[in-house]
């Protein structure tokens, strides 16, 4: 499916606010391949499939999991809401016709990241924390220089910061944020 007819759906898919984000995303996925040497393509597609599940009711992105027996850990089923990027990953194969493995796992890992992340990962992964419509968050100004200049930087300190976050409110943590953090803090 072509980067056009994909964002026509995904208009009518999302709400207004969501949408606005993953305009943001793309955009900024697509700057950062063209800063860093990625395909440029690649980017701005993962960039606007990301969060393509994202509007999804939690029960039912369990439902949907569970129907294209997609692993659900503990952590999953407590904040189903961390389903949307493995459940995005499928639908962006079975539903937008992504053939690519690197988009298909770009969006997958956007959320927790994972140890030894391709570039195109590492651009979604910090992409989607810095994009131009995003709230103010901690160390915002610097993970955004960073981003162009030392992406492992970046995700480090966007992990740090997750963690911190995560930390101090009710929400489980997954594992793979911290194995991730872990694998970049070395």
């Amino acid at each position: 499916m072509e980067i056009r007819k994909i964002s026509k759906a995904l208009e009518k898919e999302l709400d207004y606010k969501r949408f606005e984000h993953t305009k943001g995303v793309q955009y900024t996925a697509a700057a950062m391949a063209m800063v860093l040497g990625e395909d440029v393509t690649k980017a701005s597609t993962a960039g606007l499939l990301h969060d393509c599940a994202k509007g999804i009711d939690d029960d039912k992105k369990i439902a949907l999991c569970e129907k294209y027996g997609l692993p659900i850990s503990d952590v999953e089923r407590i904040n189903p809401g961390l389903l949307h990027a493995k459940l995005g990953a499928y639908l962006a194969e079975h539903e937008y016709e992504i053939e690519d493995k690197d988009i298909l796992n770009a969006i997958e890992w956007h959320t927790t990241g994972r140890p030894d992340m391709t570039l195109l990962e590492k651009i979604i992964f910090i992409a989607d924390y810095i994009e131009p419509n995003r709230k103010p968050l901690p160390h915002i100004n610097l993970v955004r220089k960073l981003a162009f200049t030392d992406i492992d930087a970046a995700i480090k300190q966007v992990l740090k910061d997750t963690l911190e976050y995560l930390g101090e409110g009710t929400k489980a943590v997954d594992p793979m944020t911290r194995k991730t953090y872990e694998f970049y803090n070395k």
